[in-house]
Order: C-alpha cells, then sequence, then structure tokens
C-alpha cells in the first residue's frame, strides 16, 4: 500500500513537469519593426506600380484603337512589361532575384522603378479626350518616382544589407522556435510513456 503511493507521489511530477512544459510551448518571435516598415513600403511601391500598369493599359489602348500614335502604344505596351517586373521583383521571389542580381540591392530597384514612372509620365496624353487617363498617370509615376528615390536613397546608406540580416535573424528564430516546439512535444510524448510504463 506504502509502495503504491509512493508510485503515485513519483508519478506526479513527472505529469507535472509535462503540463509545465507543455505551457511552455506558447513561445513567439517578436514582429521586427524594420521589417514590418519595409512590408508597408514594399506594399506602396505595388500598389504604385499596379497604377502605372492601368495607366499604361488604357492609354496603349486608346492610342491602338483610335489609330492616334501606334509608337506610344508600342511604347506604353514596354512600360506594362517593365512595371510587371517591378511587381515582381517587390515580391523577392528567389526566382527573379537569382537571374537579376541587380534587383537584390535596392539602388538598382529604385532605379527599375524611376525608370517605369517616367516612361508612364512620358508622351502624355494630349488629345483631351479622357482627362481621368491624365490623372491616374500622374498620381501614379510621381508615386512610382517617389518610391523609386527613397530605394535609391535606402540603398545608398546600406539599408538593404540590413533588411537581408533582420530577415536572416527572423527565420533563424522562427525555425529555433519550431525545433523548440518540436523537442517540448516528444518530450511531453516520452514523459507520457514514462507514466505509462512505471509498474
Amino acid at each position: 500500500m506504502a509502495r503504491d503511493i509512493e508510485e503515485s507521489d513519483a508519478s506526479q511530477p513527472l505529469a507535472n513537469t509535462a503540463t509545465t512544459s507543455s505551457s511552455n510551448l506558447a513561445v513567439r518571435a517578436k514582429p521586427d519593426p524594420v521589417l514590418a516598415t519595409c512590408r508597408c513600403f514594399s506594399f506602396v511601391t505595388v500598389v504604385a506600380s499596379v497604377l502605372c500598369i492601368v495607366a499604361n493599359v488604357f492609354s496603349a489602348i486608346r492610342s491602338f484603337t483610335n489609330g492616334l500614335d501606334i509608337f506610344d502604344g508600342i511604347f506604353r505596351c514596354y512600360a506594362v512589361v517593365i512595371a510587371v517586373f517591378v511587381v515582381v521583383a517587390e515580391t523577392e521571389w528567389s526566382f527573379i532575384i537569382k537571374f537579376s542580381k541587380v534587383l537584390e540591392y535596392w539602388a538598382g530597384r529604385g532605379m527599375l522603378q524611376i525608370f517605369v514612372a517616367v516612361m508612364t509620365r512620358a508622351y502624355p496624353d494630349t488629345y483631351g479626350v479622357r482627362h481621368e487617363i491624365l490623372v491616374l498617370q500622374d498620381i501614379a509615376s510621381y508615386m512610382l518616382l517617389a518610391c523609386g528615390l527613397i530605394y535609391v536613397v535606402s540603398g545608398v546608406l546600406c539599408l538593404g544589407f540590413l533588411k537581408r540580416a533582420r530577415q536572416n535573424k527572423e527565420v533563424s528564430a522562427q525555425q529555433a522556435i519550431k525545433d523548440l516546439q518540436e523537442l517540448e512535444r516528444r518530450r511531453a510524448e516520452l514523459e507520457a510513456l514514462l507514466v505509462v510504463d512505471t509498474p
């Protein structure tokens, strides 16, 4: 009888440590304010690029359908293709970065954005049929121009390297948390097996 009491007391700490260790699984990595700011700025850049795409598509359609200026339509098609490339570059998809290393650097990315903004603003629609397209071109081009200038200045100040270092640190922290959770889960399983196997 006394032995049964001792065994139940010995198994109690194991159960307590299992519940304690499972309660410690709520470890979370703190969000990095630098990376959060970079993500917000990247979103603004994507929105500006999409506006440039829309403005150039409307201008190209008008140029081709009215037969006003075929060269302007071709120019707008090139602007659309490069603006799509800007949007894809902002996703930082490893496939794109692998084949165009210049977009890994913020200065190069900013120069591309400035180029798209200038292409969107070039050859303004002077035919006066659709004033909304002119307003859209102005808003899109100046937004993307501002984003491109910020990227160039940030690239010169080497803030891109800081962002990549923080990203690597965040990935390492997330992996460490996953490993810790896996270890805690495995430890709880082993402690449960110890409790069951104890005679």
